[in-house]
């Protein structure tokens, strides 16, 4: 087979997403590199070019190492008397690039220029004034700290991305910006301050005023007095939110930025993930629809040490009863009409990986017990064969019933909830954790410009009002729904309350007592909303099941099952 060209190579829609968010990257400084399997440059940004100070023709169809002066396996810049200035200053990020069945099929780096203030860090001291006025424009984080680690100087990024005043941080210890008191970042900046020796760290979590964890990259050196003595030490920090959003939209990997909070409910679930995400143990995941327990398999799964092997995703309730069996263990060669050669389930499918069971409390008793011996001895036949199949996959199950209740009425077997039961995750409702509000609309907020490629610079107060004054009978996928609508509508830089849907308020008002229960106009619920859509669907396509469900983007047998229960004629 003749070796693909270039052209061939930015044609494969594992590149597609990268591709798109270009420009993006563009309008922030961030320069994008894309390279094939052998480390050649198949496509550099703008910005990269101009960061580079190359010319397309000195990088398509060159090995990164060469042309860069570094490459997917080498992440740091080579040193060189000879390598060029300001791409010495470049500290890329490397990303695989996977197509859809998770094989690799690329390389991406995003990187930014620091040459802008390198030769300003070499001649900082702690008394220059001047200098550290010009570190106060930059859109870099900047601090410096005496050899104690105290904070002596915060910048203006530095208030912007940690969300403190700089008269609430001079002072106070640099441990308190991390996530964590025993953290590697603390121990870099004490050894650059011991040794005078500048440092990087790859991937810090640092812990903003209002609780939220953000990525962080940062630099280390010694900062120095006229004579040449240490005297302390000069951090610079860069915000990586903007790079992980981008990996869980293109490669729908998502990691603990991904979640947020600071009620007791979700710092537990902090706590405990990481310990969790590290054993093989089962997992069950509880808790109402639309608070995040699809997100919170994803993220234990990238934590674990199958994080590079599959995750797959079977919905108990999407399939028939007489689907699901064939479509998780399998089947044979002629095992029943059509089944003209052998299938894999996705048990196979997550062979190594991780198998997330949505909705297992939805699943038939007859099937829970074949489950259960899975669980039990790691194998099982496939429908009609007669050859045992061994597997090594970790089960992740999520439920919004209540399976203790199940299992008393003979809805639910009693071993299979107790072999689930190993460990128990249960997520909130969004009423329980109001204090979240705040850091789940800027976070959420952030994650919806980004992939929009829009920009909102704040909400005003009375829209923020009817925000936070909600009660959210639909949890966080209701709040989603509730920006978005928000970010569609507005025009400019500021969400307004005419921006949000007309509900919320009226929701509001009816909760504060001033509007009657049995005002018609009161904010529709949850099923409310779901039996319209459905509702809506079927009449536009006629009563054709297969149309509406596929503009649902759900299956055909879901809107079947959700139709029956909401009591809507399938026509």
């Amino acid at each position: 087979m003749s070796q693909k060209s270039a052209g061939d190579l930015l044609a494969d829609k594992a590149f597609t997403p990268w591709l798109e968010m270009a420009q993006a990257l563009d309008s922030i400084g961030a320069g994008l590199v894309l390279a094939d399997l052998k480390g050649k440059i198949i496509f550099a940004s703008k910005t990269a070019l101009w960061l580079t100070d190359k010319t397309e023709e000195e990088l398509i169809g060159k090995p990164c190492s060469q042309a860069l002066g570094f490459g997917p396996d080498s992440p740091c810049p080579s040193p060189g008397a000879d390598q060029d200035a300001k791409t010495a200053d470049i500290n890329p990020v490397w990303r695989a690039v996977r197509d859809e069945h998770g094989k690799t099929a690329g390389h991406a780096a995003l990187f930014q220029d620091h040459s802008a203030f390198r030769d300003l860090l070499s001649r900082v001291r702690h008394e220059d004034r001047r200098l550290k006025t010009i570190l106060d424009t930059l859109e870099t984080g900047v601090l410096t700290v005496d050899r104690g680690g105290h904070i002596s100087f915060f910048n203006a990024t530095a208030e912007t991305l940690t969300g403190y005043a700089r008269s609430e941080i001079l002072g106070k210890h640099f441990s308190m910006l991390f996530a964590h008191k025993v953290n590697p970042d603390v121990y870099l900046l004490q050894k650059t301050i011991a040794d005078a020796k500048p440092r990087v760290s790859r991937e810090g979590i640092l812990k903003t005023s209002k609780g939220e964890r953000i990525p962080v990259r940062a630099r280390y050196m010694a900062l120095k007095n006229e004579q040449g003595r240490v005297i302390g030490g000069l951090v610079t920090f860069s915000d990586l939110s903007l790079m992980y959003q981008l990996e869980g939209v293109i490669r729908d990997k998502y990691t603990f930025f991904d979640m947020v909070g600071q009620s007791p409910a979700i710092t537990r679930l902090f706590e405990i993930i990481p310990v969790v995400a590290a054993s093989d143990a089962t997992i069950l995941i509880e808790g109402p629809t639309g608070t995040g327990k699809d997100l919170l398999a994803k993220v234990i799964h990238n934590a674990s040490p199958r994080a590079k092997k599959p995750l797959i995703k079977v919905n108990c309730a999407a399939l028939p009863d007489t689907l699901l069996e064939s479509e998780m263990f399998g089947y044979s060669k002629g095992a029943f009409t059509g089944a003209d050669k052998d299938k894999p389930g996705r048990f196979q499918d997550a062979d190594n990986g991780t198998l997330f069971l949505d909705e297992i409390g939805d699943m038939p008793l007859a099937l829970q017990a074949k489950l259960l011996r899975v669980i039990e001895d790691k194998e099982f036949y496939p429908l009609g064969g007669r050859k045992v199949v061994r597997v090594n996959t970790r089960i992740i199950a999520a439920t919004n019933r209540d399976l203790m209740s199940a299992v008393a009425q003979k809805a639910f077997r009693q071993d299979l909830f107790y072999r689930l039961n190993v460990v128990r995750l249960e997520l909130p409702a969004l009423t329980q954790r109001k204090v979240d509000l705040h850091l789940l609309v800027a976070h959420i907020l952030r994650r919806l410009c980004a992939t929009r490629e829009t920009s909102v610079e704040k909400i005003s107060e009375p829209a923020m009002k009817l925000i936070l004054e909600h009660d959210y009978p639909g949890n966080v996928r209701e709040l989603e729904n509730i920006l978005e609508h928000a970010l569609i509508l507005c025009p400019g830089a500021i969400i307004e309350k005419e921006h949000l849907p007309d509900f919320l308020e009226r929701a509001v008002r009816q909760k504060q007592g001033l509007e009657a229960d049995s005002d018609s106009s009161a904010a529709p619920t949850a099923l409310d909303l779901e039996r319209q859509a459905l509702t809506r669907a079927l009449e536009k396509h006629r009563g054709n099941q297969s149309a509406a469900a596929k503009e649902l983007g759900i299956h055909r047998t879901t809107l079947w099952r959700k139709a029956k229960k909401l009591g809507i004629g399938v026509f």
